[in-house]
């Protein structure tokens, strides 16, 4: 098998292969490392690539499969890690100069629990600064490029995660998703991105170390997820990484689900509500098109009763800018700015400099409550809910948003008005691959669920891919 085939591969048929030595994982591990030698210079998905250490790793888990050991589920696929999810001896930048030289001395519990389960890590992916943005540059490393078109951005903040899984050059990638940071690049570069509902998958340390005073992480709003080409690799991930952990005062059981067996099963039957622009958010036209079709796939296919409905709030951007600002430590960062304000991204320090006052968080408190208890009521109508994952397809590299969607003025974080309001309600939302525009770029379809049926949402993925199969189209840097 060439490295071609097998970076073709999805995670699943690659452990499998890997399990009962049809492939060595050291043999993965170096066609994964040779394309990202091969596709960096022009791609820049990884900001601290770990080359050695996941020989040593593959290495390791050879020894294990030729000695008859169990190598785990994820036996030698390996993955990339996002750059704001902690790693025990690997550098965690994090996007900042601040950290420009952290070397966490724990990993987070989602890194500890893929390492555990055997999956190898090629190293660091890129993210904006402490991921306060929806793309993908920051001060210190080079902007992340889009495969799908290299002038064009991914999206983010899970960044260099979607570049990487978009090149073929891991089958697997781990984001976090805040405010959409991973549901964002998975519809700009064309794969399959989850959060589940809030404490599945439990979150520690996150973005903040006693040592760094000020960074934080969004307590309230963050989940990391997993990130993949095909649904069934997205719920192996999750088999690995869900669960309670006493780290994190959020984490639930999920007993209640079986992860692999969830993505199985027919949608005959189920009620779809289907919001194509929250009754008030400027849509493109090539998105608003591709989706529609998407959706009739639901009903035409599927065997959906789909109705078109919005959930009925009005646009909490502000609620949640908010409540970010909230969940950051604003006198920790204000003094770190002291030191550092002409090295960060001017869209951070902008945030910082804002004068926040106690009923601007009480009041996006209670207008988050608002928003959730407006969902809820939606929810009891419809099984799922769906709609684009963005306003806008893919757009140029370093910029924050597009001043103009749909022939109207819109703020830098319009685009995307249908992802963070799912980070204020805490539920299960996915991204998959809608269609691709004229150009040739990838648009998504979000899938939302009712509060902790993330099964569900993963059988509509499962069910929507097998329907489409978007998921063997290649991206044209693979071409050249």
């Amino acid at each position: 098998m060439n490295n071609d085939e097998i970076l073709n591969l999805d995670a699943v048929s690659l452990a499998a292969l890997i399990r009962d030595k049809s492939l060595s994982p050291v043999e993965v591990t170096r066609a994964s490392l040779q394309r990202m030698t091969l596709l960096e210079p022009e791609l820049h998905a990884f900001c601290t690539p770990v080359p050695d250490r996941a020989m040593q790793q593959a290495r390791e888990i050879e020894r294990k499969i030729m000695q008859g050991d169990d190598p785990g589920p994820l036996a030698g696929v390996p993955v990339a890690i996002k750059d704001l999810i902690a790693t025990a001896g690997i550098k965690t930048v994090s996007g900042s100069w601040i950290y420009e030289n952290f070397i966490p001395d724990e990993d987070d519990i989602t890194v500890e629990r893929l390492k555990a389960a055997g999956a190898i890590i090629l190293g660091k992916t890129n993210a904006p600064e402490f991921g306060y943005s929806g793309t993908g540059h920051n001060p210190v490393f080079p902007t992340t490029r889009n495969p799908w078109n290299t002038a064009l951005t991914p999206g983010g903040s899970s960044a260099g995660s979607a570049a990487a899984l978009a090149a073929r050059i891991c089958p697997l990638a781990l984001g976090s998703d805040g405010g959409g940071s991973v549901r964002i690049p998975a519809a700009h570069c064309g794969l399959f991105g989850m959060k589940a509902s809030m404490g599945r998958v439990p979150l520690y340390p996150g973005c903040r170390d006693e040592r760094y005073p000020g960074i934080s992480s969004w307590e309230s709003l963050e989940h990391i997820g997993p990130m993949t080409r095909t649904v069934a690799d997205a719920a192996m991930m999750l088999s690995v990484m869900a669960g309670p952990d006493p780290r994190d005062r959020h984490s639930i059981p999920t007993s209640d689900i079986d992860w692999l067996l969830a993505a199985k099963g027919s949608l005959k039957g189920l009620r779809i509500a289907y919001s194509a622009d929250w009754g008030y958010a400027a849509v493109d036209p090539e998105v608003r098109e591709i989706v529609g079709k998407a959706v009739r796939v639901f009903e035409q296919e599927l065997g959906c009763v789909v109705e078109e409905a919005h959930p009925g709030f009005s646009d909490p951007q502000e609620t949640f800018a908010a409540l970010v600002a909230q969940e950051t430590d604003l006198s920790g960062m204000r003094k770190l700015m002291e030191s550092y304000s002409e090295r960060m991204s001017p869209h951070l320090v902008a945030m910082l400099k804002k004068e926040w006052t106690a009923e601007i968080f009480t009041d996006a408190n209670m207008q988050r409550k608002a928003v959730t208890n407006k969902m809820w009521r939606f929810m009891q109508r419809y099984d799922l809910l769906l709609t684009p994952t963005l306003a806008m397809p893919p757009f140029p590299v370093d910029i924050e948003g597009p001043e103009i969607i749909e022939g109207r003025k819109v703020t830098p974080a319009e685009w995307l008005a249908f992802v963070f309001p799912i980070n204020l309600t805490g539920q299960p939302a996915a991204s998959i691959p809608a269609g691709f525009t004229a150009k040739g770029l990838p648009v998504g379809l979000q899938i939302v669920g009712r509060h902790l049926d993330d099964a569900l949402v993963l059988r509509a993925s499962a069910a929507f891919e097998k329907a489409c199969g978007w998921q063997h189209r290649l991206p044209p840097i693979l071409s050249r």
